[in-house]
């Protein structure tokens, strides 16, 4: 059977290896594994919202509330912003899919990092977009400057603060002297994933919603739940902007795309900032554990403002190998060749889980 074409240039995404499957291949006991890989948050997610779940459980034959309206206008008040201002989506990456629909196609480009997140390049593929890459792994903002005037007909840019899989994060002020020089008609996406840990650790780093769509009326900032709120099994993602792109992504949402479980729950999270203050502090108390390993065992790291960080290995190293081996003992990571980057990712765990993998690799290392 023959397909679209451009189907032909796309690599299906790969997400973090599941526990189960490294049950089954390896024969390893669940409860010996400990997964590193996908960035979820390592307490779970808070009590209270797994309470919320309980008692909402008996709605589940129903339809969502699909004008979201109650989640809404908690997220309009946690931002300042107005309810309008609004989408919601399963998980953040369907926004990215309803942002590249509306605004790209075989005539408007779409600009990236060269090492990003995956689904930008595999969206635009799927509507026949080319993608335009940096030289730079790393987000270079002169690099993405001298392509967008290069290029021309570029339909959107994607500049994902802090970036993923990477872990790098531009300063508020550079992203909004780049902004200036962005036509108008061009969208620019702030995917904001991992923004919580980069506000955390730094100031410089935050950028503010409301005061990006109002400085910058063609940006759209994305948020998600799943990775400081701990509700990436019930996907929840919201996009942020104007009212003329809201018009627009909502054209591109299905009915219903969040489902009322999902609902209640990132609704109830928003509540608990205790649980949201616990995983601030346990990640970059025991991010330095992993940055001070790799300082004495002569390890690349990069400076990370997320929930994960990232070693880079030099050649006489092959991260592939040194995923593999971790897999057999029981430890998923995330390899990086497919992304051209001979490294590991490793989210940020428990501290048992973290110093389980930290004598784990290091005896990797010695093989």
């Amino acid at each position: 059977m023959k397909f679209n074409r451009q189907l032909e240039s796309i690599k299906t995404y790969e997400g973090g290896k599941p526990i189960e499957l490294v049950v089954r291949e390896f024969g390893i006991d669940a409860k010996d594994i400990i997964k590193l890989a996908s960035n979820e948050n390592p307490f779970g997610t808070s009590p209270k919202v797994i309470e919320s779940i309980k008692q909402n459980s008996n709605q589940v034959h129903m339809y969502p509330d699909d004008s979201m309206i109650d989640l809404k206008t908690a997220l309009a008040k946690k931002y300042n912003v107005d309810s309008k201002n609004i989408i919601l989506g399963a998980g953040s990456d369907q926004i990215i899919s309803f942002a590249i629909n509306a605004k790209a196609n075989r005539h408007k480009k779409v600009l990236t990092a060269k090492t990003t997140f995956a689904m930008y390049d595999i969206y635009a593929k799927q509507i026949g977009a080319k993608v335009i890459k940096t030289p730079s792994h790393q987000h270079n903002l002169d690099d993405f400057l001298h392509l967008y005037k290069k290029e021309k007909d570029i339909g959107i840019i994607f500049l994902c603060l802090p970036n993923n899989p990477l872990g790098e994060c531009l300063d508020k002020e550079d992203v909004f002297n780049f902004l200036k020089n962005i036509d108008e008609n061009t969208l620019v996406v702030i995917d904001g994933a991992y923004q919580d840990f980069a506000k955390f650790k730094d100031a410089k780093k935050e950028i503010c919603p409301k005061e990006l769509i109002e400085t910058f009326p063609n940006t759209l900032y994305l948020g998600t739940f799943s990775k400081s709120y701990g509700l990436g099994g019930l996907r929840v993602g919201y996009g942020i902007s104007n009212i003329d792109i809201m018009d627009a992504l909502y054209k591109m949402r299905p009915p219903f795309n969040v489902t009322t479980l999902s609902l209640k729950a990132a609704l109830e999270s928003l509540e608990d900032k205790e649980f949201i203050d616990k995983t601030m502090q346990n990640n970059f108390k025991e991010m330095k554990k992993y940055e001070d390993f790799a300082k004495e065992n002569k390890i690349d790291f990069i400076n990370s403002y997320t929930n994960f960080i990232t070693f880079t290995f030099s050649d006489k190293k092959s991260s592939k190998n040194i995923a593999q081996i971790l897999l057999k003992k029981g430890i998923i990571i995330r390899d990086l060749t497919s992304y051209g980057v001979n490294g590991i990712r490793v989210t940020i765990g428990t501290p048992e889980q973290n110093s389980r993998f930290l004598k784990t690799f290091k005896e990797v290392l010695t093989l």
